[in-house]
């Protein structure tokens, strides 16, 4: 696992936009991987800069979801598929085709679970994806104590979750209950994984995934188990890392040939 500490979290956006940009200047239809939430929205908006000022290709990109409310119609605004064409898709200029995401709205939810993870296979596997991190360590809706070789599957939100994206709806009561989440066996399936953290609220869950002992308790200590997994972080969520000196130095050190 590679930490790297930036600045800031719009020095995070710009360094993670830029390993998304060499990735596609390698393979033009790499499968990105992407999450959705307020942390990702600086590596979105550089990635759409890049696009715009003509220094990124992303014409021939595919993304894939994360995570989707269960019941939200798919035109829902606050569907994670309505977020993701609105926050990455359409500014990256690509059309909807070019989009992967499970169905919420299924009768048999557990069938498209297992569809989703067959059609991440059929689509060559994730190329890179972008993970945020909640307060108690959780990827995706993977919150703590899930099994570490989870699969795609239906999640039951905790009640302070619901409390939590409440702010996204007109009421409370209008927050789904359930999601369908990639499993951390999934997540880990993809070839880079990349987890971004701002803010000191998220320093105590860095700190336990990137230094702690690898634990269901911690599902984002899984990263540790990946060949290419890096977590950027700013100051403010780097701030309970021990061995902060060590990663600044490393990465000072590192060879601008192995990219990110």
């Amino acid at each position: 696992m590679e930490v790297v500490i930036v600045p800031d979290a719009k020095a995070g956006g710009q360094l993670i936009a830029e390993a998304i940009g060499a990735l596609l200047s390698r393979k033009p239809d790499a499968l990105l991987g992407v999450a959705t939430g307020s942390t990702p929205l600086p590596v979105y908006q550089a990635l759409t800069a890049g696009v715009r000022s003509g220094t990124v290709d992303a014409s021939h990109a595919r993304i894939c979801q994360l995570d989707e409310y269960v019941g939200l119609p798919a035109g829902h605004p606050e569907s994670y598929r309505s977020v993701v064409l609105r926050e990455v898709v359409e500014p990256l200029g690509l059309a909807e085709g070019s989009f992967i995401g499970p169905d919420g709205t299924a009768d048999d939810v557990q069938a498209a679970c297992e569809a989703y993870d067959r059609a991440l296979a059929e689509a060559g596997g994730v190329d890179l994806q972008l993970l945020g991190i909640g307060t108690d360590g959780h990827i995706g809706f993977n919150e703590p104590c899930s099994s570490l070789a989870s699969r795609t599957r239906i999640k039951t939100l905790t009640q302070q979750t619901r409390e939590d994206n409440a702010r996204f709806f007109d009421s409370p009561d209008e927050v789904p209950h359930h999601v369908i989440t990639q499993g951390i066996g999934t997540i880990l399936e993809a070839r880079h994984l990349v987890l971004l953290a701002t803010g000191e609220g998220k320093a105590d869950a860095v700190a336990q995934s990137v230094e702690g002992p690898v634990s269901a308790l911690v599902p984002a200590s899984a990263l540790q188990l990946h060949p290419h997994a890096t977590v950027v972080v700013d100051e403010a969520a780097a701030a309970k890392l021990k061995l902060a000196d060590y990663f600044r130095a490393t990465y000072a050190a590192k060879p601008a040939w192995q990219g990110l």
